[in-house]
């Protein structure tokens, strides 16, 4: 299958759900991308959808409610039936309606928010699925590709600053503060992007995880225009 993703040694290419959710990680792969060209006009699905936050949840009644072209019912039939796949695999899938992530602003030299990039984190065995169906979609970088911002000197000497506690505990000081999950990628590395209508599922740092997790991060909104993100 021919792709934007075919030429990284990071994601394994799926063509059906049962292969997304069977596929091992393994190796250096800890991304797998169920590649679909869609038919179906999402944009006339968010330009009906009501904003009552940065990010609004919406519900599957929300989108039955809607009034939609044939195309805008296609999208539609689309969101719900990846929802109910996943809620058959025993995932909590929620459809986001994003004008902007609130930002973590507080220190100048480390950020904790979604637009920077990290790893997400469990206690127990699960991963991430999402998929962007309209807007701004996601980036991923290789874990070869980024190093731990914690690891990077002239950083860790400002958290041990404020930290300002034993030095025994300061490793649980950066976990308990998700400084941790972050990562500073090297100069020069074009991240992939995890382009429109693709579900995608990402390796989580777990304690039973045999592989890296997946460095992503969210991408700025284009202006005046929401994302629709099915995330898991």
């Amino acid at each position: 299958m021919s792709n934007p993703f075919s030429s990284s040694n990071q994601i394994g290419i799926v063509s059906t759900f049962s292969e997304l959710i069977d596929t091992d990680f393994k190796g250096e792969i800890n991304a797998l991308c169920w590649y679909r060209n869609l038919d179906g006009d999402f944009n006339e699905i968010v330009t009906q959808l009501s904003v009552k936050e940065n990010v609004t949840e919406v519900y599957p009644h929300d989108l039955i409610a809607l009034q939609l072209s044939e195309k805008g019912s296609i999208a539609r039939e689309i969101i719900l039936n990846d929802l109910q796949l996943l809620a058959d695999f025993g995932a909590s899938p929620s459809l986001n309606l994003i004008k902007c992530y609130e930002r973590d602003d507080e220190f100048d030299f480390i950020s904790t928010d979604v637009y920077s990039f990290h790893v997400d984190r469990s206690p127990i065995a699960t991963d991430t699925f999402l998929c962007t169906y309209h807007g701004a979609a996601s980036d991923l970088v290789s874990n070869s590709q980024a190093e731990q911002k914690i690891l990077i000197p002239e950083i860790r000497a400002k958290l041990k600053e404020l930290h300002n506690g034993p030095s025994e505990e300061f490793e649980n000081f950066l976990k308990e503060n998700y400084f941790d999950l972050h990562y500073q990628i090297h100069t020069d590395v074009k991240p992939i992007n995890l382009g429109l209508m693709h579900l995608w599922r990402l390796a989580v740092d777990h304690p039973k995880q045999e592989v890296l997790p997946c460095i992503h991060r969210a991408p700025l909104e284009n202006e005046g225009e929401y994302r629709l993100l099915l995330i898991c």
